[in-house]
């Protein structure tokens, strides 16, 4: 039975934080040789590598929203293998980021994903009936499966359940048991009292005559007869279970056989678990990030060293078809964990954040949610980030934030990453692309404190960095009282072609230069983002964010399909076949006014798309066969909700705009009134803003507005 422990939240943080440790661990080793691996590092342990920040991957990208497929459900409906596939069909662009798109018949979830658009539903589409027994065996079953375990605390049966589900949009037989058994292993581990109870937990949940339930056992007995000699089982897994008896490009049994031996000889320690397990080779992300998935939830946070911690700082980078969903935390991963959950299976509803589309309130030990300080350019000064419970303005812990020496009217900022850009990561790993996380319009409130001991001249004001132009906007400075709490909070103006890249604020002394022991030392709690926004953009102040060759992104905009670019000042969108869709915005923008002013060049479809859900549920104004249409997406298909009729005319500027309220909606061209439509039918009452056309033809997007009603 799914069972809430009172400290089920932190050890849902504790999962994602072993998860996302796991998976940067082995990252940059990926399907090295144990040999290759030994000769360069020898003995491992901590992190290989350094990063900038580290870019999306496929093992981080699945859980993360996978698991909103028993958020989108009405409440109280259970989740099918069907809605799973609806979920990918809804969060993954069309053959880039996300996964490996190696190819129909090489790459196992491009094979599903492909199936899937063209009508094959779950679990069909995984099926090996349907794409041969080694593409359904490959290793992606198990890699995205520890969410469900997260999900399902203390119920290793429902755990695998919902992985099963899962784990058949893509995958069969072996594929699926990996799914379900590192699903009922995460759940095991929140109540588990060894690892060896994990893994038998674990294992009951799958056929125990499978290839699958073989390998498990056959590293359980290795390990009782040789429990200290975690190299000798590796070399029995070589002989045994080795790639070159197995089919494809990374097959689950392999890969199985050496997560287990991590889980067995790292004996529930966290550090040597992952280190064993990355010294092994092979798909080293996938399986140390298993492996880190169950033991640091099965450890807790006081079970992982903060040297693991430190460099990741929370901050969590996907590659999902909604750019505002790409720049998440882990703190803020495990609270939505938890509330879907608790939505799922005791039926509470998610709450609407009051008002607020962000918020940050640092109860979670250990959490900074990213936070990041700056210091005056070629100031030596030390500073830190960290989570404390010695003060807090809500609730029982905050930020602490210290520098090490201060001067009279320098500028030292502490701030979230609002955007992110080529130049912030060393790699373009998964083809990551972003929508800002707060626009022009917007609200920042946040809750500071500075207690006696610290400068007793301070001021503090909010700020916001344009990426456009490098430029700070402050708002209002504030002089700091000592030993009290102060509420800080600015509405950001509008400014036109504004790419805001950092929120945060900035603490200025007022006196003169002073150094440790008189360094200062503050607090921050309860930030949150709120408001609608007001955006005025005109492409020609746009550009193009060049990752490689390959991986080419207009600035703020992700895309489903076909080719976006900016030419001659202005976003052009091209395709061959299906829906031609680009996105910016956020997706919890609910009522507002969206117009742009775009050119039809060839063919006969053209328009935008406003309340964007994703891929399969958006609104679109198009014009098309000389109609001008109002359209619902709720799947694969479009329905046409009212039309009108409207000439439409080649390299003729016009400008289309909606006003949507509530449920009610006005579409104009040229600032003429020509439709309104109320939708009673299950609305979608927010979403994005994008672009959109269809039948291979070609459009030119000069500007567009978002204005909040």
């Amino acid at each position: 039975m799914v069972t809430y422990h009172s400290d089920y939240p932190e050890k849902v943080y504790a999962g994602w934080l072993g998860k996302m440790i796991g998976v940067r661990h082995g990252a940059n080793i990926e399907n090295w040789s144990y040999e290759r691996i030994e000769r360069a590092f020898g003995e491992i342990t901590g992190y290989l590598y350094d990063f900038k920040n580290f870019a999306a991957d496929d093992d981080v990208n699945g859980p993360i929203f996978f698991m909103q497929a028993l958020r989108d459900l009405p409440l109280g409906e259970k989740v099918t293998a069907k809605a799973m596939g609806d979920t990918w069909l809804n969060y993954i662009a069309d053959s880039h980021g996300f996964f490996w798109w190696g190819g129909y018949g090489i790459s196992t979830e491009h094979t599903a994903y492909n199936n899937l658009k063209a009508g094959i539903e779950a679990p069909r589409s995984g099926s090996m009936e349907q794409n041969s027994r080694a593409v359904a065996e490959q290793i992606g079953g198990q890699i995205f499966s520890d969410v469900w375990g997260f999900l399902a605390p203390c119920d290793e049966q429902e755990a695998a359940e919902l992985a099963g589900k899962m784990a058949s949009v893509s995958h069969d037989q072996n594929g699926i048991y990996g799914g379900r058994f590192v699903a009922a292993c995460c759940a095991a581990a929140f109540n588990a009292s060894s690892i060896h109870e994990v893994i038998a937990r674990g294992l009951s949940t799958i056929p125990q005559d499978s290839e699958y339930a073989r390998v498990v056992l056959d590293m359980v007995r290795f390990h009782k007869e040789q429990p200290e000699d975690w190299r000798a089982c590796f070399r029995y897994v070589q002989a045994h279970y080795g790639y070159d008896r197995y089919p494809g490009v990374c097959h689950i049994i392999p890969n199985t056989a050496v997560v287990v031996l991590g889980l067995l000889y790292g004996g529930g320690d966290f550090s040597r678990s992952i280190n064993i397990s990355n010294m092994c080779g092979w798909d080293t992300d996938c399986n140390v990030g298993n492996v880190g998935a169950i033991v640091g939830t099965f450890v807790g946070l006081s079970g992982i060293d903060e040297a693991w911690r430190k460099p990741i700082n929370d901050f969590v980078c996907t590659s999902s078809l909604i750019g505002s969903r790409n720049i998440q935390d882990l703190a803020n991963v495990a609270k939505e964990t938890v509330a879907i959950s608790k939505r799922y299976f005791v039926g509470k509803e998610i709450p609407d954040n009051q008002g607020f589309h962000a918020h940050y309130d640092f109860e979670l030990p250990g959490a900074t949610h990213a936070f990041r300080n700056a210091g005056p350019e070629g100031a030596m000064i030390m500073t830190s980030c960290v989570n404390t419970d010695e003060a807090a303005y809500h609730g029982k812990r905050s930020l602490q934030v210290s520098f090490s020496s201060l001067y009279g009217g320098g500028s030292y900022r502490t701030y979230m990453q609002t955007y992110y850009t080529p130049e912030d990561f060393n790699d373009s790993r998964y083809d990551p692309s972003f929508t800002p996380n707060f626009f022009p319009g917007q609200t920042v409130t946040m809750h500071v404190y500075v207690p006696k001991g610290n400068e007793e001249h301070l001021a503090a004001r909010l700020y916001v960095r344009n990426l456009t132009d490098g430029a700070f906007s402050y708002g209002d400075k504030v002089k700091l009282p000592l030993d009290e709490w102060t509420s800080l909070s600015w509405s950001v103006p509008t400014m036109p072609n504004a790419v805001i890249a950092e929120v945060g604020i900035e603490w200025i002394p007022l006196a003169e230069i002073y150094s440790s022991p008189k360094s200062l030392i503050a607090y921050i709690d309860e930030v949150t983002f709120s408001g609608q926004a007001d955006i005025h953009q005109s492409f020609h102040a746009s550009a193009m964010e060049v990752w490689n060759p390959i991986h080419q992104d207009v600035r703020q905009l992700t895309y489903l399909r076909g080719h976006w670019a900016l030419e001659d000042g202005q976003l052009t969108g091209s395709g061959a076949t299906g829906d031609i869709e680009a996105y910016t915005g956020g997706h919890y923008f609910s009522d507002y006014t969206f117009e742009s002013t775009l050119t039809p060049l060839t063919g006969s479809s053209h328009g935008i798309l406003f309340r964007v859900q994703g891929a399969l549920r958006s609104y679109a104004l198009l014009l098309e066969d000389n109609s001008l249409l109002l359209l619902k997406k709720n799947g694969l298909a479009w329905t046409v909700l009212t039309k009108v009729p409207y000439m439409l005319q080649h390299h003729r500027e016009l400008t289309l705009s909606v006003k949507a309220s509530g449920n009610h909606y006005e579409m104009y061209v040229d600032g003429q009134l020509m439709m309104e439509y109320t939708d009673a039918d299950m609305p979608y009452l927010n979403g994005q803003i994008g672009f959109l056309n269809r039948e291979g033809s070609r459009t030119a997007y000069a500007s567009y507005t978002v204005r909040p009603i």
